[in-house]
């Protein structure tokens, strides 16, 4: 079962998301809470106002006509940038995530005028959080920060896990057989980006509803939604 934690409100600077969850909502054990990226960025101040940065020569050469401050804030926080088209810019970011625009994205932003970056380091957002509900309900869960990524020779985006506690991220099939007896030479499943495509359905991109609740998965695990990340040595596409 997938639900919506509704009633939440705008969320700022400083706020205790886990208690605005644990206010609304009944959780149980096992139960996995998804988080979009945007809350989690909210509450750790991860605002840019555009009327506060100083585009530079590489910024306005991209933009154009565009705008060439939010051009610059996707240059500074790119670590690699990998493709360019016109104001289109597919960059790395210092996670290792590749995304369009480094992940700066104006959508859902507190306010107009204002760009909401990556959060700093996803998994120990996720891990914080995961210790902040157990402090206030006694309850075991697991929680995906997610965020929506588009793909390489597939139109539309989808939701995939950029932080990730007490989830199992990577299932590895390797070894085990089909029950014709083949053996998976290969098999690795992103359990951690598929939670976070099933909870998108029910939280949408323009309901404000940025928290749900998976139930009724078994899932536990210590991993890290950083372990999803290609590692240079298996890239096929540097």
């Amino acid at each position: 079962m997938i639900s919506a934690v509704r009633g939440l409100p705008e969320l700022r600077e400083g706020d205790d998301l886990a208690r605005l969850v644990a206010e609304r909502a009944e959780l149980q054990d096992r139960d996995v809470l998804v988080v979009a990226q945007k809350a989690v960025s909210k509450v750790e101040g991860r605002i840019v106002r555009l009327d506060e940065v100083e585009p530079s020569a590489r910024a306005r050469e991209l933009a154009g006509e565009g705008d060439a401050s939010r051009i610059e804030v996707v240059l500074q926080e790119a670590k690699h940038i990998v493709r360019t088209r016109g104001s289109l810019v597919i960059a790395e970011t210092p996670h290792g995530f590749v995304c369009a625009s480094a992940g700066v994205d104006a959508s859902n932003a507190p306010e107009p005028g204002t760009l909401v970056l990556l959060p700093l380091d996803p998994d120990g957002s996720a891990d914080r959080l995961r210790e902040r509900l157990r402090e206030l309900t006694g309850r075991e869960v697991g929680v995906v920060v997610s965020d929506s990524f588009g793909r390489p020779w597939r139109q539309g985006t989808t939701d995939v896990a950029i932080g990730a506690a007490g989830v199992e991220v990577l299932r590895d099939l390797k070894g085990e057989r089909d029950p014709t007896g083949y053996e998976l030479k290969s098999t690795v499943i992103a359990i951690a980006d598929e939670i976070a495509g099933a909870a998108e359905l029910v939280m949408g991109k323009l309901d404000r509803t940025p928290v749900a609740i998976v139930r009724g998965i078994d899932v536990p695990g210590d991993s890290r939604a950083q372990e999803i990340v290609m590692p240079p040595d298996r890239n096929l596409f540097p």
